[in-house]
């Protein structure tokens, strides 16, 4: 369970001898990004209440907000009382990670991801373009529920309702990164990329990517593909798909660079979607992508 750290910092007084009508307490869950902080005032009959953290404004007594980036953040309340107006800026620190995060935010919620150390180009290079704010506005243009969410394509960017999607990208691939112990469980995160002849070395696409969604998987089916593709699942990764189904079948053919570590259901919510053409959602599903750090 993570520890709760609550701070209660005194309001500075204008005056020795005036009082201060306006403070808030400061309450952080954690001490590292990304994290939620909340902030309660402590005023007496105020006319107006004004928060601004990070840019963000709120007018509420207590108000929330998540960072994800690490460092110092001011956090101002103004408070209106009368004719009187008093600020006070308090200020909430945070670490960075210890590991590579990215959060993928849709309508239907956030994920938040890990992308692996022992995949260094795919991770290299979804944080690269993440930082570019290349996936901002782009779908999650072919959804198939039991299988997986792809997205990724640049020309998916403001898509028109019967638009062919899935063959955009940054005009690279990356060379495959495969790894046995990261496999097609569901919550994994993984490179599309052009099957066929025409890539024999399994490389992946610059840019598009999908999500496992994926179906319950029988210890049958882990011992055949264990055969068939000559891979040796740990224990850990047997038990991943036992607990929560995956596609196995594409292991050894697809680099896996990450994991969604927080939001598996909003995979559920995505892959539940009413589809159309070429799988694509009726109900466009558009992302902003974020690098936590």
């Amino acid at each position: 369970m993570k520890h709760l750290l609550f701070i209660l910092l005194s309001g500075i007084l204008l005056s020795s001898c005036a009082k201060s009508f306006a403070d808030f307490t400061v309450q952080q869950n954690e001490l590292t990004v990304p994290a939620t902080a909340s902030f309660k005032a402590i005023v007496e009959d105020a006319d107006q209440i004004m928060w601004d953290i990070g840019g963000n404004r709120y007018t509420d007594l207590e108000a929330s907000h998540r960072f994800i980036r690490s460092g110092k953040h001011d956090v101002t309340l103004t408070v209106n009382k009368g004719k009187k107006v008093k600020t006070m800026t308090k200020e909430v620190v945070f670490n960075a990670p210890e590991k590579c995060l990215i959060e993928i935010s849709t309508p239907q919620g956030s994920m938040l991801v890990e992308l692996y150390e022992d995949t260094p180009k795919h991770r290299d290079n979804f944080v690269k373009l993440a930082g570019e704010s290349y996936y901002d506005g782009t779908l999650f243009h072919r959804v198939i529920k039991g299988f997986m969410v792809q997205g990724g394509d640049p020309g998916s960017k403001n898509a028109a309702p019967n638009a062919r999607l899935g063959s955009g990208g940054p005009g690279y691939q990356i060379d495959a990164e495969f790894d046995e112990r990261f496999a097609h469980v569901k919550g994994a995160l993984a490179a599309a990329r052009l099957g066929g002849p025409a890539n024999p070395d399994k490389k992946s696409s610059g840019s598009q990517f999908y999500i496992v969604d994926g179906k319950d998987v029988t210890a049958e089916q882990l011992e055949s593909s264990e055969a068939s593709k000559g891979i040796t699942y740990t224990e850990d990764t047997k038990q991943a798909y036992l607990a929560n189904g995956g596609t196995p079948f594409l292991d050894g053919d697809y680099t896996v660079f990450g994991r969604v570590i927080e939001g598996l259901d909003v995979i559920d919510k995505i892959s539940a979607l009413s589809t159309g053409q070429g799988d694509r959602p009726r109900e466009d599903v558009p992302m902003s992508v974020n690098v936590i750090k």
